[in-house]
């Protein structure tokens, strides 16, 4: 039986503390009204940053101001003319440049009354756009790390059920510690449910397509109005969530209740209840993925955003179980795990990750060469306002591994896997912050205070409820039909 270390448990109390405390004080300093934001623009003018933004303006207001003055000409020219066909009269004369003059002064301060109004209302509109990026910003951090490490524990729980429906030999010996880690699902599942039911409820603007107003005034929202209603949402994360669930409690009862048994019942039961579940988590996993972030982009979509979206925390679940399997093996538990069964899972992390690189390429290439504007925003925006990580990830995701774990004999290093697995986390939380920050925050993004509060609340939360769930029960299956192929696998 595995012992929970005192000081790691110590650990996640102190990274959920101060995570708390983080993200405590993202929600505490964000903008509370438009006269904040004010402030908080005029700082960054009056520090430099805005110089740019108010010579686009100025050069923008300047624009904006020449339509008028070739009007007010027009205007003159053309009562010049009105003046110049009547008979030329004292009275006349006098009479046309008064009428010139009237006009002509009408239609300046007409120009100028509209164009203040219209600059107040568009200063006014921006202040409000910049206002809900910066209330949005601690929500998203939030988001972000919430859906991220939910779902790591999501895919632990798909790759289990890979593994009992091919009747794998090879990773039995693992199978305790993949339960182990999808222990956090149920609680994830909880705290990411809450947090939807939050923004149904108008509490942040994460998603744009909850505000009726947005809903009334933009056509193309308003068409997908019948798929995207905060009613149906919700009732479909409900599903999503315990369906996953109610898949992990039955096959983790099922899996122990094989260790006491005479047969091999549990484990055929095991077997079907995985195939179905593997059915039912190929659909929920694609709807989840339009749901839960790209709608975020309400007016963009993409054929391959399941796919992508599976291909990130698909290897990223296949990279925490490596590292936990290193971590327990280093205390001295699981015997039977050797540097093949490592090996293995090294060459899933570099495989996943190779997998990952092509749907990146693929989605991008295709929108790249359609060119069709709907499409392209998407990108433009990341490449534009989200540079470093956008590229970033792919360093940190494909290049990365592919040189370090090409080589055989790397996959057997602990250091190197270590190493590798850290990155390869950290990339791919790199890659949910870029399809989650660009659609919430625009430009208003940078890893701050509450990102890495966030990452260390769940990150300590993770590891008090993975190790907490390692301690119960043994970790080695007795009575699996496989288990002794497993014990003694060479690569």
């Amino acid at each position: 039986m595995y012992t929970f270390s005192s000081k790691l448990k110590t650990l996640s109390f102190i990274l959920m503390a101060v995570g708390i405390l983080g993200i405590g004080y993202g929600f505490l300093t964000a903008p509370k009204d438009i006269q904040d934001v004010e402030k908080l623009l005029a700082a960054e003018s009056h520090g430099g940053h805005g110089e740019a933004k108010h010579e686009a303006s100025s050069s923008s207001e300047a624009k904006h101001d020449a339509p008028s003055a070739n009007h007010e000409v027009n205007t003159e020219t053309k009562v010049e003319d009105t003046a110049a066909t009547m008979p030329a009269t004292d009275d006349t004369t006098v009479v046309a440049k008064e009428a010139h003059s009237e006009v002509a002064h009408a239609e300046t301060n007409v120009k100028k009354e509209g164009h203040v109004v219209s600059e107040e209302a568009e200063h006014l509109e921006h202040l409000n756009h910049v206002l809900h990026q910066l209330q949005n910003k601690p929500w998203a951090a939030f988001y972000v790390a919430c859906i991220f490490f939910m779902l790591v524990s999501l895919g632990v729980l798909a790759f289990y059920a890979i593994q009992q429906v091919a009747q794998a030999g090879w990773s039995p010996v693992l199978f305790r510690i993949m339960q182990g880690i999808t222990a956090y699902l149920p609680v994830g599942s909880v705290i990411f449910f809450i947090f939807l039911l939050l923004c149904g409820f108008h509490l942040n603007h994460l998603f744009i397509w909850l505000d009726p107003e947005v809903v009334a005034t933009d056509k193309l929202i308003a068409n997908k109005s019948g798929y995207l209603n905060f009613p149906f949402w919700i009732i479909r994360a409900a599903i999503f969530l315990i369906g996953w669930n109610l898949y992990r409690y039955y096959s983790r009862k099922n899996c122990l209740a094989q260790d006491d048994a005479n047969d091999d019942l549990n484990y055929k039961k095991n077997f079907k209840l995985s195939a179905m579940f593997l059915v039912f988590f190929i659909v929920t996993e694609s709807i989840m993925s339009w749901d839960w972030i790209m709608s975020i982009d309400p007016h963009w979509f993409s054929t391959l955003f399941g796919w992508y979206v599976f291909s990130s925390f698909f290897v990223s679940a296949i990279t925490t179980i490596a590292l936990v399997t290193l971590y327990l093996k280093s205390k001295g538990v699981l015997e039977h795990v050797n540097t093949s069964h490592i090996h293995d899972l090294a060459k899933f992390m570099f495989g996943f990750s190779v997998f990952w690189t092509y749907l990146w390429f693929s989605q991008y290439m295709l929108i790249w060469y359609a060119n069709i504007p709907e499409e392209v925003t998407y990108f433009i925006t990341r490449i534009e306002l989200y540079n470093l990580p956008f590229f970033g990830a792919v360093v940190m995701n494909f290049v990365f591994p592919l040189l370090i774990l090409i080589n055989t004999d790397f996959k057997r290093i602990t250091w190197v896997i270590v190493m590798a697995g850290v990155v390869i986390l950290a990339g791919h939380y790199i890659d949910f912050f870029n399809m989650i920050m660009p659609g919430t925050v625009g430009d208003r993004w940078f890893i701050g205070i509450s990102e890495i509060a966030s990452v260390l609340f769940f990150l300590g939360l993770f590891i008090y409820v993975v190790f907490t769930a390692l301690t119960k029960v043994p970790l080695l299956p007795k009575r699996n039909p496989f288990i002794e192929e497993s014990k003694h696998f060479h690569y």
